[in-house]
């Protein structure tokens, strides 16, 4: 009885042992595993990355675990301290920058023992990431429109500037409606030259200027736009139209004959290129600088500068660009491409085009967030440009713009029922949108002459 009371005991004791030994190796294990500094796995943008866009505003870097960061920390930019740094839940570290320069390279310096993982063991070993930004091609701006350009670039992902169309073509109608209703006038007004074969008449006459130099006087961005007419179908003198078409008043008009010198549709395109230089010389003899969005919404499909594809609309484009600007002398203009949002292939390039626009006119949740079609214009131009919502319906939420990151460099309703009509704006709505924070109204203006 003995013995085998000895055998049980004995037996129980190897077991004891064997259990010990084998929680003593997984604690050991454990230990091993606790002590592990953070592993570094990769950063957005990427180390030695070049064209990154001035317009970044952080760095994020991701780890094998979340992190935290010793302090104080001496996290540098080029040697400059950076204070705004934000440990993250999902193994990520955002490293909020300062505004960028362009053709600029960055060096960003973490040193060692500065980053710690959950149980504290910091990394022992520096992180270097550099990268280079984007050096757009060399454009030369009046001074007021560079003015105009230097207030975009500072205002653009941390504002958005309030804007108006026109009532059809030139005028401050909608404008002085909106005043009305909230008190502040929007920062941005577009005109149109839309009238342009009837200039002058008793009823339109682009060459006085009183109206737009008034808005810019007053501290407001000028910007315009050309719904280009040309002869409509039906022959009748007179009778013009800019969509495309077979019916008596669209217009079949050829844009593919910009390559053919001799052509009469070629002849007629720098004719009125030529008028319509002549009215924006007009402004440029006052100083005034004009945010230009010709040919818009190209790759639509209704317009006759879309009809025969993106490369004669290319052509156009350039050649409006060139007369304009080298021909013309016209450095009172920033040029403005509208993008539908899947048209790459209609881009004139970045040396002809300074800020990217995009039209939208929802019918569902009109007012929220439009950060899916923000993200499209963006990847279309890499982040390289500014990005507008340079027509719209309803004006998205800004307070949702800035939550979801569809931070428009500006928005503007287009007239009539899209900006007064309760069913896409209104005046209740108006007055929320224009004692947002977020957003810039014509009296916050800053002096731009």
């Amino acid at each position: 009885m003995v013995c085998r009371n000895f055998a049980v005991i004995h037996c129980n004791f190897i077991i004891l042992l064997v259990l010990i030994f084998f929680y003593s190796c997984k604690n050991s294990n454990d230990s091993i595993s606790e002590i592990s500094a953070p592993i570094f796995i990769s950063s957005t943008p990427e180390n030695g990355e070049t064209n990154v866009s001035i317009y970044t505003k952080e760095i994020v870097l991701i780890f094998d675990v979340n992190v935290t960061l010793k302090t104080p920390y001496n996290i540098t930019l080029n040697g400059n301290t950076l204070t705004d740094i934000r440990p993250g839940i999902q193994k990520d570290l955002q490293i909020i920058l300062p505004e960028l320069k362009e053709g600029t390279i960055y060096e960003l310096i973490i040193p060692a023992n500065t980053i710690k993982g959950p149980t504290g063991i910091y990394l022992p070993t520096e992180i270097k990431l550099t990268f280079s930004t984007y050096t757009p091609p060399k454009r030369i701006f009046s001074p007021e429109a560079q003015n105009v350009m230097n207030f975009l670039k500072q205002t653009y992902g941390s504002k958005t500037i309030s804007g108006t169309m026109a009532n059809v073509n030139w005028n401050t109608e909608e404008a002085d409606w909106v005043y009305a209703q909230t008190g502040k006038y929007p920062a941005l007004n577009c005109f149109d030259f839309i009238h342009f074969v009837f200039s002058p008449s008793n009823w339109i006459d682009y060459s006085n200027t009183s109206v737009v130099e008034n808005w810019w006087k007053a501290g407001g961005l000028v910007a315009a736009m050309w719904h280009w007419n040309v002869p409509a179908n039906s022959g009748v003198a007179d009778q013009y139209a800019f969509y495309y078409g077979s019916k008596s008043d669209h217009t079949l008009f050829d844009v593919s004959k910009i390559s053919d010198e001799n052509s009469a549709e070629y002849k007629l395109m720098i004719k009125n290129i030529d008028t319509i230089s002549s009215y924006l010389n007009t402004l440029k003899s006052k100083n005034i600088p004009v945010i230009w969005r010709p040919l818009h919404e190209a790759a639509g499909g209704w317009f006759w500068w879309r009809a025969k594809g993106a490369a004669p609309f290319k052509l156009l484009w350039k050649l409006m660009f060139d007369r304009m600007t080298n021909y013309h002398h016209l450095d009172n203009l920033i040029w403005v491409w509208t993008s539908e949002g899947n048209d790459a292939d209609w881009y004139p390039g970045d040396e002809y085009v300074d800020i990217v626009g995009r039209d939208l006119y929802p019918t569902t949740n009109i007012h929220d967030s439009q950060w899916t079609e923000f993200n499209k214009v963006k990847a279309i131009v890499s982040s390289r440009k500014m990005i507008a919502l340079s027509e719209c319906g309803a004006i998205p939420d800004p307070a949702l713009m800035f939550q979801k990151g569809d931070t428009w460099l500006w928005f503007m309703p287009w007239y009539g029922n899209y900006t007064r009509d309760d069913s896409q704006n209104g005046a209740a709505y108006w007055r929320t949108v224009m004692n947002n924070s977020h957003v810039i109204t014509r009296d916050q203006m800053p002096d731009l002459k």
